[in-house]
């Protein structure tokens, strides 16, 4: 019951409300009346499809994951790998570091973030200029690469115990019988443990797919401390939340950003499927 009240109550209302948009009504230039909610069929769809600056979104979501999803992930399993080493120690500790920045609400890390880029304040910003390097973190060419930072430096530790949990499943005696055979303690990492994270290691890209999808709080952050990115679209998910709640955006109601939002969850479930069916491939193969 609590399922479908905070699940699919909503999605059912979502993809309800993306077939139709709000028409003043009545006579005259701008209608003359009241708002009304008028059936409009797959208008918004083709709305969206047909939109420049949607697929404009897309292309920036794209290159963001291209580059941030790989540096996450590798990064997640290099801080695991060492935490199931025998050679580390205080493992619970360092385990619930690195974990922390995952605690932080995803808009408050932004704006810490967006506060330690700000030129003006940025102590990051004043220690590159000691070395004469001036960064502008803000700059169109490397914003992307500013918010990818935020992104894993908000994730990795969340990725990182997928892949811990999956490590200590491993039975040690398959440790110990390589270490009778002669393997050392890399040939043990390369040959057992990588190979037998593969299923923590789809599920942890599956979820950076579908979170680089829904792209929202750094730019959205940045955008409303007036750096870098200047416009309402920089992502999907702003064009959906600036169709629904900016009426000089779009004057036609929650209709509109629905119907992106719907689009968005295909376009994000085709990316999964496609990963995982290009994954489990790669497996039949190995």
């Amino acid at each position: 019951m609590l399922f479908t009240l905070s699940f699919l109550v909503p999605i059912v209302i979502s993809v309800h409300a993306s077939f139709f948009q709000e028409k003043a009504a009545g006579g005259g230039l701008f209608g003359g009346g009241e708002k009304v909610s008028v059936f409009v069929g797959l208008d918004n769809y083709k709305h969206v499809v047909t939109d420049e600056r949607f697929w404009a979104g897309i292309k920036r979501v794209m290159l963001f994951g291209a580059f941030q999803i790989p540096m996450m992930i590798l990064g997640a399993l290099a801080l695991a790998l060492l935490l199931d080493s025998l050679a580390a120690k205080y493992v619970s500790f360092y385990r619930l570091v690195y974990f922390l920045p995952f605690a932080i609400p995803g808009v408050i890390a932004a704006m810490v973030w967006t506060f330690l880029y700000h030129p003006e304040v940025s102590p990051i910003v004043k220690l590159l200029a000691k070395f004469g390097l001036e960064v502008n973190f803000f700059d169109k060419s490397i914003v992307l690469a500013s918010m990818a930072n935020m992104t894993t430096w908000t994730f990795m530790g969340y990725n990182m115990l997928i892949f811990l949990a999956a490590l200590q499943s491993i039975p040690h005696d398959l440790y110990e019988a390589a270490r009778i055979d002669g393997a050392t303690g890399w040939m043990i990492v390369r040959k057992i443990k990588i190979p037998m994270v593969k299923s923590a290691a789809l599920l942890a890209v599956l979820l950076s797919i579908i979170g680089t999808i829904q792209l929202f709080n750094e730019p959205q952050v940045i955008t409303a401390t007036n750096q870098g990115l200047g416009n309402l679209d920089y992502t999907p998910m702003m064009m959906a939340y600036n169709a629904a709640t900016n009426t000089a955006y779009t004057p036609n109601g929650l209709g509109p950003g629905s119907a992106i939002s719907i689009v968005m969850a295909i376009i994000a479930g085709l990316l999964a499927a496609v990963y995982a069916f290009v994954q489990s491939r790669i497996g039949d193969k190995d």
